[in-house]
């Protein structure tokens, strides 16, 4: 920061001088989220909270049943149903969002050691896989999900399609969640976690 011809307070910089005494004059400011990244990134975070109110429901039912079973000698049949649906969608909600912030596992060794613009390939036909696997897990599910609508789950009295709801929907998100990271990898950018 310069110093006035006094030697007292110093003066504030403008923005022009403060990039250039940092350092980072010329390089461009980060842009801001678009709308699609902040709609991702707001459905991850809101299938996050759905997925922590499931593992609670989850919590309820088990432990409802444990009680049912050992304490009233009366097993409540509808709480191991409902457990295993509970599971099916904190499973499905979980996945979809760890596709959006990379949180699988996945070996990376030989990928980092590629240059640069092989690895920018490969990261797009990664996306490009996960993008046509979320489409097809998303349409055949649906298509099992209206194949069996008719039929009921004894124990809950609902239809056995919500069953496949949780993958029809997460095959969904997963191909949003794709075209997300391949729009970013075009703008060389790194998608940033719904958590942060």
């Amino acid at each position: 920061m310069p110093l006035p011809a006094d030697g007292k307070a110093p003066l504030p910089l403008d923005a022009a001088q403060a990039a250039q005494a940092a350092g980072t004059e010329g390089v461009p400011a980060a842009a801001p989220a678009s709308w699609y990244t902040r709609l991702c990134r707001a459905i991850a975070r809101g299938c996050m909270w759905l997925g922590i109110a499931g593992i609670v429901a989850l919590i309820c039912a088990v432990t409802w049943q444990v009680f049912g079973r050992y304490v009233l000698n009366s097993t409540p049949t509808w709480a191991e149903s409902l457990a295993l649906l509970l599971v099916l969608y904190v499973t499905m909600l979980g996945t979809a969002v760890g596709v959006r912030d990379a949180g699988h596992i996945g070996l990376e060794s030989f990928l980092v050691l590629a240059p640069e613009a092989l690895r920018l390939k490969m990261e797009y036909l990664i996306q490009a896989l996960i993008l046509i696997f979320g489409a097809a897990m998303a349409w055949n599910c649906a298509y099992l999900v209206h194949s069996v609508w008719t039929y009921r789950l004894p124990t809950l009295g609902i239809s056995e399609g919500w069953k496949y709801v949780p993958a029809a929907v997460c095959g969904a998100l997963m191909v949003l969640f794709s075209i997300e990271h391949l729009i970013a990898l075009a703008q060389g950018r790194e998608v940033e976690p719904a958590w942060q």
